[in-house]
């Protein structure tokens, strides 16, 4: 990849107080994240470099502003091998986003531990917010349907894009998107993802997302005739609460596995016609789960 530039601190952070460093250890410097061991360094990253801040849920976090790491989806399926990731509620989970539900329960039942009522579900149709329990089955624009018609028609076009912000809706939900825009990009047969993440939990929350969206791209290539390319995963605010700092340093020292495939085992025409038995991950052999707390 031509992207090979040392990441620098900011001019606020070389004139600034600096805070005591989690990792006593020498720093190292930081190139391009890519795939498992991005991810770690940016963990590493923000554990060196990142400030203290407050935050919504009273845990306290590790802070910076600005992060992205990109994961090869080339032959390859990034879940990460440090940690067993779960694998069964990131698939439900996605399946339950496509189909614009808001009802958590039918989650839930499908085992997704993030099924909690959060008002999300119409964010990829813009339908119009009524309550988090309706079925905005058909309601709205259908910006994941549109985003494959133009996939289909229109390969080259810069605006092949979903937004899940909808300013107008944020005071009804109970907790505003963190996934808010996310871009397609289709070169030499293959499509790529970069999804902007307002908000990123680094020890719980981002494997699942690292996962879910390149799962949704997986399927979006099959829908389309193209191979799964790159994701490209930006955060604003990328974070590390206190409370998981231990279990991610146990982490750290965990030696890096090759990642898993993904199968898909039949020919699917229709984005709303996968089903979870659609799906084969092959090959993962990860090191056992840590237990992190999830911050609400």
């Amino acid at each position: 990849m031509p992207f090979t530039s040392e990441i620098h601190l900011s001019k606020g952070f070389e004139t600034g107080e600096q805070p005591q460093p989690l990792v006593q250890d020498k720093k190292k410097s930081f190139g391009v994240f890519c795939d498992e061991r991005g991810y770690l360094d940016q963990i590493e990253y923000i554990m060196q470099h990142g400030r203290t801040k407050g935050d919504r849920t009273g845990t306290g976090v590790v802070s910076v502003f600005g992060a992205q790491a990109r994961y090869s989806l080339r032959d390859q399926f990034p879940l990460l091998t440090t940690k067993r990731v779960f694998w069964k509620g990131i698939l439900e989970e996605l399946l339950w986003f496509i189909k614009g539900s808001t009802n958590a329960r039918s989650c839930l039942r499908k085992g997704s531990r993030f099924g909690k009522p959060t008002g999300r579900g119409p964010s990829w149709i813009n339908s119009e917010y009524t309550n988090m329990h309706a079925d905005y089955t058909e309601q709205g624009v259908d910006q994941l349907q549109k985003v494959i018609d133009t996939i289909n028609t229109n390969p080259e076009d810069r605006r092949i894009i979903m937004c899940a912000w909808n300013p107008k809706d944020l005071p009804h939900m109970a907790l505003p998107p963190c996934h808010a825009l996310c871009q397609f990009y289709v070169i030499d047969g293959e499509l790529s993802c970069q999804l902007y993440q307002r908000s990123g939990d680094m020890g719980l929350g981002v494997p699942f997302n690292i996962a879910s969206y390149a799962l949704l791209t997986y399927m979006i290539a099959h829908i389309t005739g193209l191979k799964p390319g790159d994701f490209v995963h930006t955060l604003g605010d990328a974070h590390i609460y206190n409370n998981h700092i231990e279990p991610l340093k146990v982490q750290l020292q965990r030696e890096i596995r090759p990642f898993p495939k993904l199968k898909i085992l039949r020919k699917v025409e229709s984005i709303d016609d996968f089903r979870a038995e659609d799906f084969e991950i092959c090959d993962y052999n990860p090191h056992p789960t840590i237990k992190m707390p999830m911050a609400v």
